[in-house]
């Protein structure tokens, strides 16, 4: 593979990854100063600033201004900027003019106003922070004010997100901006709900309180398939902090037991790595069910403090005593596991909470080291993920020449990002010698980003000086290497005297550099394959490689932007398969969506009549796509919000979701034929047949500016060509980051909820019977669990 890569490698090339934070990149204590007329030309679509229009500040106001220097560091870390803007005495503009200026802060996102702070809202860094991201996380973070409210909620969430509910005395506090920064990251993975009211905590809190103090549940929603059954709720223990809840949060994610075919000593979880003990259950085939059972219940009972794992003592030969059914390991280094003998889960619980409470956990000596920590956490949430892709593309692509591979921590060179104008992380791009630096912004996996190397090393368009090398490259022979990164060549024909038009189809290769290839020929020889592929001049011809055909475009656009919209237009498949990464593409055509759900590959008759379809008179009113719900596991969920009780697949769906939301079902009675399909979509449209189900009109909006990821690539949307690199039956797809260091085999599996007892007694798995007998004679009062 690398010998062929040598024989076009440019001269010289590399990438650099910006893969942590900015804050240090700029003067972060500098606030900055600026004329009306300078801020409002200087603002950006998405980029959210803090604002503060000033006129001749009187000594009452500076105070305000100390504070309001002093987030300007933190709401960095988040891309927020803040500005003070210096309003000349006549300037009568909105913001400068009004009379009560000095009596408010403006956060925008470009030019748009957000929200209008009083000044007295933001009386230190803890208000500013807390209530900015407030505003800006507004999906994120829902405040509820009643428990009829949560609950509803709550109800609407359960099978599909868990919840984290948040209880701060007061807006603007420390703990409603460590809620806030948690949300930040953790906003996309869990809903956040917030409240003030104190009835609201007691209808949630199962313990006395008085309401002073901030608290903070994590609600197992998402686990609850069952709508008349509750959330199972774990309150977090310790004070909330950022640090806190984020570690806590990672424990609230970490499976509820751990199973382990492996040396204990070996074994590495989440708990042991924040500091918390791990409970081995010891268990052998024949008690395999009562030991799961009790390590599920001693999980739940411990969540938040210990781990619990079972381990299988069959398949390790363990040198421990036989009578040994419990083991309990603890994160100091060097400090050997302990078997015991105990007789029930409450002697277990018993002997975590001592070990807890006889241990001085170590805290952060100073605040800074503290802050520099949280700063850190939240850059992995992102960098780190797409520093495993970048180091599979570093494997992959060791020994081929040309090409070098490099990576910059901002943290520690922001001078070197500042000047690279890295505004935002992870940033790759690509250097070669004697071009402009190329910023990818496609999808962060591997094989995306494999493809986007490989495809950027040739010149695009590549430029053919005769018919014969138009030829080869229209059957790909011409880039034989790049057959794994490419299926469709795109290749401008011009005749010489057509300058602007090619000078405009050269502009638009470099925007689609990456992505796909294009060669571009304007020889004397035009007007003859203008002539044998039958299409006036200019023109795009789309060699598609796998479906060995050529289809010729008429160019009637002239303008690079407009060049670069039609090839990927034109690259959009007749039935596509939608997932993920090209859903954004399919969604921004504006159709209604006629798409056949399967839980595998469609069979030949299915395939054929959709592909009609797609091909048909009416192709341009709607669009034929399919999703596999092996390859694409979000699509059940899909499935979910379409209907109540989804119907066996394969399922052939109308979705109309740019106009009224109607989501409408074939029959399951009629076969899936060209026919029938339209005949049945005439009905949709006259309003003859009744909707499962007519979906929100609510506008979807990412969680901040900077996870804007369509704005994003809606820039340059060359990734999303849909002939992907990886073929469709390759049932993997991209690959999953995995773990940077080395660990022993664990299988971790989510528990299932535990059912409420339904008769009296002890609950199954309560008592050790797993490799002990039970005793005899010894009998304890065995609380009941039912609650959880």
């Amino acid at each position: 593979m690398s010998s062929k890569r040598n024989r076009w490698a440019p001269g010289f090339s590399f990438l650099l990854l910006c893969s942590c934070c900015m804050s240090s990149a700029r003067n972060a204590n500098a606030l900055l100063e600026l004329s009306p007329q300078e801020y409002f030309s200087s603002l950006r679509p998405g980029k959210a600033s803090l604002v503060y229009f000033s006129h001749d500040v009187s000594p009452g106001v500076s105070p305000f201004l100390e504070q309001i220097e002093s987030s300007v560091e933190p709401l960095q870390d988040y891309g927020i900027s803040v500005v003070k803007v210096n309003c000349p005495k006549e300037d009568v503009s909105r913001y400068c003019g009004k009379q009560n200026t000095l009596l408010k802060a403006y956060l925008f996102r470009g030019n748009i106003l957000l929200r209008e702070f009083p000044t007295d809202a933001l009386f230190n860094v803890n208000a500013i922070v807390a209530n900015v991201l407030f505003a800006l996380l507004f999906n994120e973070v829902k405040y509820i004010a009643s428990p009829v409210d949560h609950q509803n909620l709550e109800n609407s969430l359960k099978g599909r997100l868990n919840v984290v509910f948040a209880y701060v005395p007061a807006i603007g506090t420390a703990e409603h901006r460590a809620v806030m920064e948690t949300a930040f990251v953790y906003g996309t993975a869990h809903q956040f709900i917030l409240t003030t009211e104190v009835l609201l905590l007691k209808s949630v809190s199962t313990e006395d309180t008085d309401g002073l103090s901030a608290q903070l549940f994590f609600c197992h929603c998402k686990r609850v398939m069952d709508p008349t059954q509750p959330c199972r709720r774990t309150p977090m223990e310790q004070p909330l902090s950022t640090l806190n809840i984020h570690k806590y949060l990672k424990l609230m994610e970490a499976p509820i037991v751990t199973e382990v075919a492996a040396d204990p000593e070996k074994v590495s979880t989440v708990h042991l790595q924040l500091g918390l003990p791990l409970v081995f259950i010891l268990s052998q085939k024949e008690t395999y069910e009562a030991d799961r059972r009790t390590a599920e219940f001693v999980a739940w009972q411990l969540l938040g403090r210990a781990g619990v794992a079972l381990l299988a003592r069959d398949s390790l030969g363990l040198n421990v005593l036989l009578q040994s059914n419990v083991a309990l390991k603890t994160a100091e280094e060097g400090v050997p596991i302990k078997y015991l003998v105990l007789e029930d889960t409450d002697e277990i619980i018993a002997l975590v909470e001592n070990k807890l409470k006889g241990e001085q956990f170590q805290e952060y000596e100073e605040e800074e080291d503290e802050e520099e920590k949280e700063n850190s956490d939240k850059g992995e949430a992102v960098s780190l993920a797409t520093l495993q892709s970048y180091v599979e593309v570093a494997m992959e692509l060791k020994g081929t020449s040309g090409v070098s591979l490099a990576r910059v921590n901002c943290w520690d060179w922001p001078g070197v990002c500042a000047k690279q104008n890295v505004t935002q992380f992870p940033v790759v791009k690509i250097y070669e010698k004697g071009e402009r630096p190329l910023t990818y912004s496609g999808m962060l996996g591997t094989e995306d980003l494999l493809r986007f190397i490989m495809l950027s090393r040739v010149s695009c368009p590549l430029k053919l000086a005769s018919v014969a090398a138009v030829e080869g490259y229209l059957r790909g022979e011409l880039l034989a290497e790049l057959s794994p990164y490419h299926t469709t060549s795109v290749l401008g024909l011009f005749t010489p005297s057509m300058k602007e038009a090619r000078e405009a189809f050269i502009e638009a290769g470099a925007i689609l550099k990456g992505y796909i290839t294009t060669g571009l020929y304007y020889g004397d020889d035009a007007l003859v394959l203008s002539s044998k592929y039958n299409v006036p001049l200019p023109a795009l011809l789309f060699a598609r490689h796998e479906e060995r055909s050529i289809d010729p475009v008429l160019l009637s656009r002239l303008t690079p932007q407009e060049i670069a919209q039609t090839i990927r237009y034109q690259l959009l498949e007749t039935f596509p398969e939608i997932t993920v990464e090209n859903l954004p593409t399919y969604w921004s055509l504006g159709r209604p969506l006629l798409i056949l759900f399967s839980d595998s590959d469609l069979g030949p008759r299915d395939r054929n009549e959709m592909l009609r379809l797609g091909r048909g008179s009416d192709r341009e009113a709607f669009l034929a796509c399919w999703l596999n719900l092996q390859r694409t596991p979000v699509g059940l969920g899909i499935l979910k919000a379409y209907f109540s009780t989804p119907p066996p697949l394969p399922l052939l769906a109308w979705v109309n979701l740019h106009a009224g939301g109607e989501v409408f079902a074939f029959p399951p009675d009629q076969p899936v034929t060209q026919s029938n399909v339209l005949s049945w979509l005439e009905k949709c449209r006259a309003g003859l047949q009744l909707p499962s189900t007519t979906l929100s009109d609510a506008p979807w909006t990412p969680p901040l500016p900077a996870y804007n990821f369509l704005r994003m690539m809606e820039s340059t949307l060359p990734e999303f060509t849909l002939h992907t690199a990886y073929g469709r039956g390759d049932p993997t797809g991209p690959r999953q980051a995995e773990a940077a260091e080395e660990k022993a085999p664990v299988r971790e599996e989510q528990a299932e909820e535990p059912r409420a007892e339904a008769e009296k007694g002890p609950p199954p798995g309560r008592d050790l019977r797993g490799t002990v007998p039970r005793l005899v004679g010894r009998e304890r009062h065995v609380k009941r669990h039912a609650e959880l």
